[in-house]
């Protein structure tokens, strides 16, 4: 009988958004998931080399995909962290106005990000780490890797453990 398995999540590259030193920990995300605004606070205090990816998952959060190309949109002009941080650490102003002003707040020029986070490539990009996150298994969010071994949900003390081994 054959043995149906995914493929592990690809290996960080330079287009990954990457903060911090430690073990590797590949992240895959909904920016309008409260669970993984959860998992934000537990991750930004652990000595990790985080990697981004998007995951929105639409049906439960309908504003995950345009979060994403907004944080997309922020990193066109470098601010993609800052972006990041501040649409998890407030997840009840999410609607276009607000986008705006934190564009504004990140000193971006909000007329380019409006535009970049309309734009193909943008949602070329978004889409890109869903798909590679379906390949390896990602069925819920969060989900944190470390080496090949997922961890759905926020992260708890097995994830903290397999960090340290």
């Amino acid at each position: 009988m054959t043995r149906w398995t995914s493929a592990p999540p690809p290996e960080p590259g330079p287009d990954d958004h990457v903060r911090g030193d430690g073990p590797v920990v590949v992240e895959y995300a909904d920016l309008e998931c409260p669970y993984c605004a959860r998992a934000h606070l537990i991750l930004r205090e652990l000595p990790v080399r985080r990697v981004f990816r998007h995951f929105p998952v639409v049906s439960k959060h309908p504003r995950a995909r345009a979060l994403a190309a907004a944080a997309e949109a922020a990193a066109l002009q470098g601010r993609f962290w800052e972006m990041h941080d501040s649409l998890l650490t407030d997840q009840g102003h999410l609607d276009d106005p607000h986008l705006w002003g934190r564009a504004r707040e990140l000193g971006l020029d909000v007329e380019r990000f409006d535009a970049d986070r309309r734009s193909e490539a943008v949602a070329e990009r978004v889409e890109r780490d869903f798909r590679s996150g379906i390949r390896a298994g990602v069925a819920t969010t969060p989900t944190q890797f470390v080496g090949a071994r997922a961890f759905p949900g926020v992260p708890g003390e097995d994830f903290v453990r397999a960090l340290h081994c």
